[in-house]
């Protein structure tokens, strides 16, 4: 194809062999045809390509800058089948579609839009280039999209729609194949895919999506705060959850139960490739389902621990307690308080070759080379305390458990801790000293948790001033005295605040950091756990 593509400029006088050659040493460096890279190199003009693929093809060419093509046309083929094949349609009559075509000879494209749109297909041709921008111009590009545009056009559609079912008795659910239709039009594609981009470029850690009874409300989670970003029609509600459960991989047609999933992506934004897993979870209410996407970003994962937010003395605590051989750590805190990227950190640090490390997860967030991670699934049977016994017949030194949620995978833990392997471990706790009362509640003996536990650390995540528009402000000296300072401090202290700027998005806040607060127990505490003391009289004594 290149070759005769080549031949006929080369026979009609438009290229010299030389300017052929640069076009093909192009193509294979950035992919494309001939044609589009002899355009891009300026060596022809895209009205000659297209009058020769005519030709060639036996089919009418267009040219694709004259043609203002209908919303309801570009509807019939969705966005990520127009890029994949380098087609876009042009109009309808009647049963046939017109689609101009960079390739009329892919049958297997023609054949796919038939079978989507039920219509005869009417190939036309149009050079690559101009296909390429009518397709930028048409759907909108993955890093320009604006949210504003493809909320101006699911308004049209949610209208459309609604006063089409004002005229029914009743309500219908959609089917199966209602749904995947519903998903894949373009307005629905586009936005959820500006919905991902727009928190990544936000830095929003979870993508809340909730239904209502009037209302249809998108959040995202920016450094632990949520904010508002959009309402989408309410009539768009379902075509908007199933395009997320498509790409999640969940079943589109089960409303009645929760659903977990994934979406793995890879794009390109500001010039960047970064590739971001969507850990997606659907929960039916009273409205409909609400979908939680939490952002996994492999960048945001800090695995240096003296960038987590520990104090020197603290960090020092944690990491002897790390490189001991045996026992116990546990890292408490509250969802989303950075306690795995605590303990991948860890991990980090004694992740060695002569190491064997073994970790339980649910789900496994980032894979880290050098570790045998395991996925719980308990449809299976396979849980923490599975796993765990498992592990124990793999020759393990370090092993790293999620989370412990009940008493059959604590005292596996424990015991696991007090025969010679390294247990790091997370538990939902509000602080450290009463992490020994929780255990003690699993049903765990005083005497197995004073042995096994070396260091019980908590963290929380607080938001750091935005270094882009802080600036200093005055405190009264007593409010300055009353929260801890000394007076002497308190003269020379500095107080900033954030004003608000387009980088915090007008918060004052960017980033996050840790707040560590780290118990490494004593023969004192031991033998206070011993004697059954309560959490109080723990955090006195380790003060």
């Amino acid at each position: 194809m290149a070759e005769k593509i080549g031949d006929m400029l080369l026979k009609s006088g438009l290229i010299t062999e030389q300017q052929l050659q640069e076009a093909l040493q192009l193509q294979k460096t950035n992919g494309g045809k001939i044609g589009f890279n002899l355009v891009k190199l300026g060596y022809v003009k895209e009205e000659d390509i297209t009058s020769l693929l005519s030709e060639q093809y036996g089919v009418p060419a267009i040219h694709l800058e004259h043609f203002d093509i209908d919303e309801s046309v570009l509807k019939h083929i969705p966005a990520d089948m127009a890029q994949k094949f380098l087609i876009i349609p042009i109009e309808r009559t009647g049963a046939t579609l017109t689609v101009a075509m960079a390739d009329p000879s892919n049958v297997f494209a023609i054949d796919q839009v038939r079978f989507l749109t039920g219509y005869t297909i009417e190939p036309v041709v149009a050079s690559e280039a101009s296909i390429r921008k009518a397709i930028e111009k048409c759907y909108g590009g993955s890093s320009e999209m604006q949210l504003k545009e493809v909320m101006d056009e699911l308004e049209k559609v949610a209208t459309y729609e609604e006063a089409e079912v004002e005229v029914k008795e009743e309500e219908q659910e959609m089917n199966e194949e209602a749904l995947k239709a519903a998903s894949e039009d373009a307005p629905v594609v586009r936005l959820v895919n500006a919905i991902i981009i727009d928190s990544i470029r936000k830095g929003a850690s979870d993508i809340h999506i909730e239904p209502y009874e009037k209302e249809y409300r998108i959040r995202f989670r920016i450094d632990g705060v949520l904010f508002e970003q959009l309402r989408p029609p309410i009539k768009m509600k379902d075509a908007i959850a199933s395009r997320i459960k498509i790409l999640a991989k969940m079943d589109i047609s089960e409303k009645r139960l929760p659903q977990d999933g994934r979406i793995k992506t890879k794009m390109k934004i500001d010039g960047k490739t970064k590739e971001i897993d969507y850990r997606v979870s659907t929960v039916p209410t009273l409205y409909g389902e609400k979908i939680a996407m939490r952002l996994l970003d492999k960048e945001g994962l800090k695995l240096d621990m003296t960038k987590l937010g520990f104090e020197p003395e603290s960090l020092e605590r944690f990491e002897r307690a790390i490189l001991k051989p045996y026992g116990m750590i546990l890292v408490t805190g509250p969802t989303s308080s950075g306690k795995t990227n605590t303990l991948y950190s860890a991990i980090g640090r004694l992740n060695t070759i002569d190491t064997n490390i073994m970790t339980a997860e649910d789900p496994v967030e980032f894979s880290i080379h050098g570790c045998n991670q395991v996925h719980m699934r308990e449809a299976v049977g396979l849980n923490f305390a599975a796993a765990l016994r498992a592990f124990l017949r793999q020759d393990p030194n370090i092993i790293l458990v999620g989370e412990i949620r009940d008493f059959e995978t604590a005292e596996i833990a424990i015991k696991a801790a007090l025969t010679g392997h390294l247990v790091l471990s997370t538990l939902h706790t509000g602080d450290a000293p009463s992490t020994v009362s929780r255990l003690v509640n699993m049903g765990l003996e005083p005497f197995l948790v004073a042995t096994s536990v070396h260091l019980i650390q908590a963290q929380r995540l607080v938001r750091k001033i935005c270094t882009e528009c802080k600036e200093e402000i005055q405190y009264p000296k007593k409010a300055l005295i009353d929260i801890g300072f000394t007076e002497e401090e308190a003269e020379t202290v500095k107080v900033f605040k954030g004003k608000g700027c387009p980088n915090c998005n007008g918060t004052g806040c960017r980033g996050r950091i840790g707040l560590m607060e780290v118990m490494e127990l004593s023969d004192n505490l031991r033998e206070m756990i011993l004697m059954g003391a309560n959490a109080l009289e723990l955090r006195r004594t380790a003060i």
